[in-house]
């Protein structure tokens, strides 16, 4: 290791250790022990442009241990994407381009939002996956357009979650062999050694995965790290996963292979140690020496020429292969919104009753030939979920330009890797599963909001339709979970015009993901229904009176049976309307004029009807209304008897709201 490089792997090292003491909040432990393989790595093994970090063809780095991120940002501003020294000294503070945890699309050079151990991984093989797709698609011989990796690097925290493991699985499954993993491998977490929780042989289980595994004994090695790398480069049928042997908190005497140096500052002593331990030239915080600066300048600039040559190679490939170039250009944007929503064919359906899960699948199959960039499958449910595409192959280890993506019974993964699809560009991503397993994808679902990613979601057997499966398979409170996470639009459609209107509103986002909330049951179709169900709610059957006595609000399968009970009070001379609500957020969005047109603040008489739990509709009713839905769990039954077990009939609807106007 020549001495430029030693200085610049201690210079990751101090600027991390000087940025979580400043901030007095952080983790320095693994920036100290990682700084030399992501040194390595950036240095002479990934292909990246600091003038521009959105190349198409650049490689991608995942920090999966988001907690370390102050090696993330020490790698961003010695490699010059825009980071300043300032920005390092205002580490963790508010509105700082430097947060406690790496946040996608608030930091130029953060290729995900990370943080939850492990979700990194998950979003990896999203990563790799696209990479595989895309180059099946696109590349020519002579043209490799689409060539690059995608580098995950974690630690023992991540390789507990239980979402690494499914996301492995699958990687080694599908041979994808452009995702290579750095273990940074101290055996430290936060209560101390790994080995009070976790003995198992990780090497052994990555072989069983599918994966090449390489071992590193000494972390500060660059030239192994170096090698393990090109190795990892050379295999071309499998995964790679390279354990790097570490200390944490390297170069801190006091703190090294500690739990200590986990999770908080090593304290000004302590820094002074490490600066002395590591021979570094100057006490000063945030210093680094000119020569240091200037060789990371020069390992940044190595990224211009490899563009340059990409960018050349592109513009011979547009005019030669003019329809592949089109295509790209289609893949790499967004939908037009303004001629879908003019679209006949787009929003045409048949007058019968039918399931929302099979009217998502017609609109699957017509959204498959507008947009070219859709891919999307699901946790092993696909037959059941609907949402296979028709004549489109199966992504696999010998076909990665198939559409249809198999997951296994992998729901957390599966939102994961989700992520890492929308995360690269080019891919427009859903995944499915049952409804009541929203609680297996919500951790990642969660991050997609974070990252406002426009992942579309479709969540079939939606409430205590499933039936005979009983209360495991009945989901009840999980509307109200989705309902409650900030920039998630949850659309509960009623009949296929709302179905094609949740599928618009899906495809057409570019920065909200939407959940698809469906049912397993036939439903009517609604002579009101229309495309304002893309305000999220709207009047699908009017009352007479300019002024109805009472309103019955309602979301998917209970729109109709709010509209029964509607017919069951207007024979009892009682005028009400019934509003049909798909989708509160967007509801929310809306003008206070369109609000009060749909809800009149004189109409106090309001019954909420939906199977499943009342959380969330306090506010449509109020203080004085009530709500026709599920007080517990389901049951095993024929759907047709829970329906009238939970009283969701149009007599019990009726006499609710006969109640409220009785008030």
């Amino acid at each position: 290791m020549s001495n430029i490089d030693v200085k610049c792997v201690n210079a990751i090292r101090v600027l991390s250790a000087d940025a979580v003491q400043k901030a007095k909040s952080g983790h320095p432990g693994l920036p100290l022990d990682a700084a030399a393989m992501a040194y390595e790595l950036w240095a002479n093994h990934m292909k990246h442009n600091p003038k521009d970090p959105k190349w198409a063809d650049r490689d991608r780095f995942i920090l999966s241990a988001g907690h370390g991120s102050a090696l993330l940002y020490s790698l961003l501003h010695l490699f010059s994407y825009g980071l300043t020294i300032d920005d390092l000294k205002n580490f963790r503070q508010d509105n700082s381009l430097t947060p406690g945890h790496p946040e996608y699309g608030h930091t130029v050079g953060v290729e995900a939002t990370t943080g939850p151990l492990g979700a990194g991984m998950s979003m990896a093989v999203g990563m790799a996956m696209a990479e595989a797709h895309l180059a099946a698609i696109f590349n020519k011989p002579g043209f490799p357009l689409v060539d690059h990796y995608t580098f995950a690097l974690g630690g023992d925290g991540c390789m507990m979650e239980g979402i690494s493991s499914e996301a492995f699985s699958l990687a080694g499954t599908l041979g994808l062999s452009k995702l290579i993993v750095l273990y940074d491998s101290n055996k430290i977490s936060i209560e101390g050694s790994t080995d009070i929780a976790f003995t198992e042989n990780v090497q052994k289980r990555m072989e069983a995965f599918g994966f090449q595994t390489i071992t590193v004994e000494d972390g500060n090695d660059l030239a192994a790290i170096g090698a393990a790398i090109e190795t990892a480069k050379a295999d071309k049928e499998h995964p790679s996963f390279i354990t790097i042997r570490t200390q944490i908190g390297y170069g801190c005497p006091a703190k090294q292979g500690k739990a200590s140096a986990h999770g908080e500052p090593l304290g000004e002593d302590n820094v002074r140690a490490l600066k002395e331990n590591l021979k570094w030239p100057t006490q000063e915080a945030f210093a680094v020496p000119d020569d240091v600066y200037a060789h990371y300048r020069e390992l940044s600039a190595k990224g211009e020429p490899v563009e340059a040559a990409w960018q050349k190679l592109f513009a011979e490939y547009a005019a030669k292969f003019p329809q592949e170039k089109k295509l790209w250009d289609t893949m790499h944007k967004d939908a037009d919104s303004e001629a879908l929503l003019h679209n006949e064919a787009f929003w045409a359906y048949e007058n019968k009753p039918q399931a929302t899960r099979n009217l998502s699948h017609v609109m699957i199959n017509r959204i498959k030939d507008i947009l070219p960039q859709l891919i999307g499958g699901s946790a092993d449910l696909a037959p059941s979920n609907k949402t296979h595409m028709d004549d489109e192959g199966d992504f696999s280890k010998t076909n990665y330009s198939g559409r249809n993506l198999h997951f296994g019974v992998r729901e957390l993964a599966m939102a994961g890797i989700a992520n890492g699809l929308a995360l690269h560009g080019g891919l427009k991503p859903y995944v499915a599963t049952f409804f009541v397993f929203s609680d297996y994808m919500k951790p990642m679902m969660r991050l997609a909001a974070l990252m406002k990613l426009p992942t579309t979601y479709v969540l079939t057997h939606d409430s205590i339709g499933v039936g005979e499966d009983g209360p495991t398979h009945e989901p009840v409170e999980q509307l109200a979970m989705l309902r409650a996470m900030p920039n998630v639009n949850v659309f509960r459609p009623a009949d296929a015009t709302e179905t094609a209107a949740g599928w618009y509103l899906a495809i057409t986002s570019k920065a909200t993901p939407t959940a698809l909330v469906l049912t397993r049951q036939n439903l009517p179709q609604l002579a009101g229904s229309s495309k304002d169900a893309l305000k999220g709610a709207y009047v699908i059957a009017p009352s007479k009176k300019a002024t109805p006595d009472g309103i019955l609000i309602a979301s998917g399968s209970e729109v109709s049976l709010a509209i029964e009970a509607k017919e069951t009070l207007a024979a009892e001379g009682i005028d009400v309307r019934v509003v049909s609500m798909p989708c509160m957020d967007l509801f929310e969005q809306q003008s206070d004029a369109y609000k009060e047109s749909i809800l009149p603040k004189n109409v106090c008489a309001r019954v909420a009807v939906e199977a499943a739990v009342d959380f969330g509709w306090g506010r449509y009713v109020g203080l004085n209304g009530a709500t026709v839905t599920m007080k517990g769990f389901g049951a095993s039954a024929p759907a047709s008897k829970l329906f009238v077990k939970f009283g969701f009939t149009k007599e019990n609807v009726a006499a609710a709201m006969k109640n409220v106007l009785k008030k």
